[in-house]
């Protein structure tokens, strides 16, 4: 598997402006409060573990964490969170899987269709083109400051039966099994490899190349407007650029 632009969103996301800050704080407790639901004890419920780690990362209040778990857990009030994932096909016939953390589940359908439309797409089925994996970023910086020799790391990953791996230039792309996704949460975490990000994602199967700088604009114009809408949550593409 090659690189699926992972690394620029993740970029993005560590440079926003603090414009979007609020946006996207408020997409990272919706995140943590659906985990919540599951129980509120990080230790005992790996996906909030992974949500609060998330929000650290981007420098999220250790109040407004806190307040997202109690939502979650039904100490506070509040309005219900669904996850919602919509299908479909981009400018130049790009796929993607858009998912939603809202709690206004006609608004959200609304809101992701028109984006669609306004940028040249439609609603269409594509999951079929994709597989959900494990997938987890470290930098080549990290791998430097813990003198990590890659070729060793190769050999215990491998030990660890994960799917692929894939050095690129940024860093290291680990993809594992989705049942496999704690136990390497684990395995990095005893080794005190710090990731860049640690998702459960979809990875495309087959990918589409984007190259001139016109078509490269309308896709990034669409994910743009993606990662400013407070609904959604994550996406993902099988536009490689």
């Amino acid at each position: 598997m090659s690189g699926h632009s992972k690394w620029a969103t993740t970029h993005r996301q560590k440079e926003l402006v603090d414009a979007k800050r609020g946006a996207i704080f408020t997409k990272l407790a919706n995140n943590i409060s659906l985990a919540a639901k599951k129980g509120g004890d990080p230790e005992a419920n790996p996906s909030l573990r992974t949500a609060i780690e998330k929000a650290r990362a981007a420098n999220m209040p250790k109040d407004n964490v806190e307040r997202a778990i109690k939502k979650g857990t039904g100490e506070l009030g509040g309005v219900a969170l669904e996850e919602l994932y919509y299908e479909g096909l981009g400018s130049l016939g790009a796929q993607f899987i858009v998912k939603c953390v809202t709690d206004n589940k006609n608004r959200s359908a609304s809101t992701v269709r028109h984006l669609f439309t306004k940028n040249g797409g439609s609603f269409g089925a594509v999951m079929w083109n994709f597989d959900q994996l494990g997938v987890f970023l470290i930098s080549n910086e990290e791998l430097s400051s813990k003198k990590i020799n890659f070729e060793d790391l190769e050999l215990e990953l491998i030990d660890q039966e994960v799917r692929d791996i894939s050095k690129e230039d940024e860093g290291l792309t680990i993809y594992t099994e989705i049942k496999d996704f704690h136990a390497m949460t684990d395995f990095l975490a005893k080794k005190n490899l710090k990731t860049e990000s640690a998702e459960m994602e979809y990875v495309a199967k087959e990918k589409l190349v984007v190259t001139t700088p016109e078509d490269i604009a309308k896709l990034e114009k669409f994910i743009g407007e993606l990662e400013d809408n407070e609904d959604v949550s994550e996406y993902y593409t099988n536009a490689e650029f």
